[in-house]
């Protein structure tokens, strides 16, 4: 298709970028609670709870993963942090080599990554404060 053969530019947005546009939001998005589609959406746009968002956006913010990973990157989260190891498989079944546009940018790996975010707190922001107002909060009500 015209869309898939586009140049696109390489930004974070850009693993995310392979979908054609739509009219009607995929079915993923229209059945995912909420603070999970809130989480899917930062992950594929690149702005969410990482050290390579903080590093450009919020310098004050630590940039390390808690594993102790130099930079908490989306690929490090999704294919290598021990944190998330035992829950990889559901990646798997969309990537099984864990690769970040297949994640991101196609059907099957959207659909694997909600799933992982219900199941996981990856792309959390950790509460330190009881006043902060967490975007991704964990607590099923909704």
């Amino acid at each position: 298709t015209h869309w898939s053969n586009t140049s696109k530019v390489n930004s974070l947005f850009s693993p995310a970028d392979r979908l054609p546009p739509s009219l009607k939001p995929r079915k993923h998005f229209c059945e995912s609670r909420r603070a999970i589609y809130g989480c899917l959406i930062q992950c594929r746009t690149g702005h969410a709870f990482t050290g390579e968002y903080y590093s450009s956006f919020v310098p004050s913010e630590t940039v390390s993963c808690p594993c102790g990973e130099r930079l908490q990157t989306r690929e490090h989260i999704l294919a290598t942090c021990p944190t998330f190891e035992s829950k990889c498989d559901m990646l798997r079944s969309a990537s099984e080599d864990l690769v970040i546009m297949d994640i991101l940018g196609t059907e099957k790996g959207i659909e694997a990554l909600s799933e992982f975010l219900q199941e996981t707190n990856a792309f959390k922001k950790p509460r330190t404060d009881p006043s902060h107002t967490n975007l991704c909060p964990s607590s099923p009500s909704e």
